[in-house]
């Protein structure tokens, strides 16, 4: 078989190698998935030899500028994966392209921008007539830096020349008449176009409006795509950190959505205290010096004078090892695999006769809120979580988040409540009849004082006692450390509940001057008031085991 001898294919192999640590998890990830596709595995998807037969012509009657050979030759091994991926990945049922969305974080030096240019040149060659291409970058310079990428290779491939014509604004293929336009987010608007194909360049400094203008300019293309390539950015609001973050959501299982191909060549959560030292988060974040030792070298020397100089480690953590610098306080709070470890399936008869601690997180009405019930069996802390969002507003966050609310109404994950706010009167409603339904004694409530005094007060009133948990990393980081260690222990259980995995999947822990770890929302990377409400409860239970009757080491 063909794919199976190809370079993207041997390389997807390399990179799930058991012992390969020169690649990250998610590319691990990645690898494993489109290796499914690559074998036949995959029930909607196939790699197509006679479209990997015609790039590899194409390839051919390219020539590198700078090595001299054809690019068939000359690509590294990563462009390989990803173009063939993109190009070549096809669905069963109508032979389009299987992916809509293409990813890639990486770091500078990797030839990011020329690779691309690449993509659009195949791009050019292969789709229907009259179609329009279109990058989008901060500015106009750094858009025109992939028209200049396209005009270098045109300019040295003999095969290629005749049938382009460069002008200073656009680049038109004159064998299907399919023209390419760079686009500045500074100057130009992004409304009104119709993009076949679109290459956001340096993502990290663009907010979420070029590239949603021109996923909207696709909504009627049957075979679309879109590119997203960046280094990371030292600033918490760009569209790189959401696209990254869906990505590992689907990558980590807790989204289904199939048409997305990401490549996050990012350093592990347990390298990245280590950049000082440790060669793999070089790496991992450049493939290129994995086979280059000059680019390795290069970049070693740049590390030694990060370590050395405060104002040149921004540059370097951000754009050479895709670490947010700015973030260097925040880690990942608990790997979702080792979450998932948790979850059993739903049994109602285990609640009957037990003492429960509830833990709320009221968020601003328009807002989700949620309701954490937690015990301890036999030295195992048992949890059972539900969440609460508007009814009037489901969609919009939905699409928003990335995550489908109504399927998790439906698993009975969450509910809908009110209109454009939540209806507090049915958050206190469900609370009051959990003691019936589940046959437990409520022993307290903890809350967060914000958004929560007149819900209290209906508790309290119905003969719940309430305790204010106030929301200090002093007073948070012991459930918070002990909530943790549960689960790397496997002393925690959780009902089946995707919501709550996407929850810690989103979750980000912030450390104070006293080390204190405190999940963070505003650093945190979506909702995770899930996670909260555990945390609340399992400050009332570790009241209990500390000073209680129970068999249950707790560290402090």
């Amino acid at each position: 078989m063909m794919i199976e001898e190809s370079r993207a294919y041997r390389y997807a192999k390399w990179c799930i190698g058991r012992n390969n640590r020169k690649v990250g998890r998610y590319v691990k990830l990645q690898a494993k998935r489109w290796l499914k596709i690559a074998d036949g595995k995959h029930k909607s998807a196939y790699v197509s030899e006679k479209a990997y037969r015609k790039i590899c012509r194409l390839l051919k009657l390219m020539v590198h500028p700078d090595l001299s050979c054809s690019m068939y030759e000359g690509l590294e091994d990563y462009a390989w994966f990803l173009v063939t991926a993109v190009f070549c990945t096809r669905r069963r049922a109508d032979n389009r392209r299987f992916y809509q969305t293409a990813l890639l974080e990486i770091a500078r030096k990797n030839f990011k921008t020329f690779n691309s240019a690449v993509i659009f040149l195949l791009g050019m060659l292969t789709e229907p007539r009259f179609s329009r291409f279109f990058s989008v970058a901060p500015d106009y310079k750094l858009s025109s830096e992939l028209r200049l990428a396209v005009r270098k290779i045109i300019k040295v491939s003999p095969a290629l020349t005749e049938h382009f014509k460069v002008n200073r604004d656009m680049i038109t293929c004159l064998i299907n008449e399919i023209e390419y336009t760079p686009l500045a987010y500074s100057n130009d608007g992004m409304d009104g176009r119709l993009a076949n194909l679109w290459l956001a360049d340096e993502a990290g400094a663009l907010d979420s409006y070029p590239v949603e203008a021109m996923r909207s300019s696709q909504i009627t293309l049957p075979n679309k795509l879109g590119i997203i390539i960046s280094t990371q950015y030292p600033n918490d609001n760009n569209v790189m950190i959401d696209e990254i973050d869906i990505a590992k959501k689907v990558l980590d299982g807790l989204l289904e959505k199939e048409d997305v191909f990401a490549l996050l060549y990012e350093p592990d959560d347990v390298l990245r205290k280590r950049w000082e030292t440790d060669d793999l988060v070089i790496y991992q974040a450049n493939p290129v010096a994995v086979s280059n030792p000059d680019v390795f070298h290069a970049i070693q020397d740049l590390r030694t004078m990060a370590v050395l100089y405060e104002n040149k480690r921004e540059n370097y953590l951000c754009k050479h090892c895709d670490i947010l610098y700015k973030g260097l306080g925040v880690e990942g709070y608990i790997d979702i695999q080792k979450v998932k470890r948790c979850r059993v399936e739903e049994d109602p008869s285990f609640w009957r006769g037990r003492r429960v601690w509830l833990g709320l997180d009221l968020s601003q009405t328009d807002d989700n809120t949620a309701v954490a019930m937690l015990t301890e069996a036999y030295g195992v802390v048992h949890a059972k979580v539900w969440g609460f969002l508007p009814k009037d507003r489901l969609d919009w966050k939905s699409a928003k988040e990335g995550v489908d609310y109504r399927k998790l109404i439906a698993a009975g994950n969450c509910f809908a409540c009110g209109e454009e706010v939540i209806d507090y009167g049915f958050v206190e409603r469900f609370i009051l009849s959990l003691a019936e339904r589940y046959g437990v004694e409520i022993v307290q409530v903890g809350y967060d004082r914000y958004n929560a005094i007149s819900t209290v007060q209906k508790l309290e009133e119905a003969g719940l006692e309430c305790v204010e948990i106030k929301q200090h990393s002093s007073v948070l980081h012991p459930p918070t450390k002990l909530l943790k260690e549960c689960v790397l222990k496997r002393t925690f259980r959780y009902d089946d509940n995707r919501l709550l995995e996407i929850n810690f999947q989103n979750a980000r822990c912030a450390e104070d001057t006293n080390l204190n770890k405190y999940v963070n929302k505003k650093r945190s990377a979506g909702k995770v008031d899930m996670v909260v409400a555990v945390i609340n409860a399992l400050y009332l239970l570790q009241l209990e085991l500390l000073y209680g009757a129970y068999d249950f080491v707790v560290q402090t």
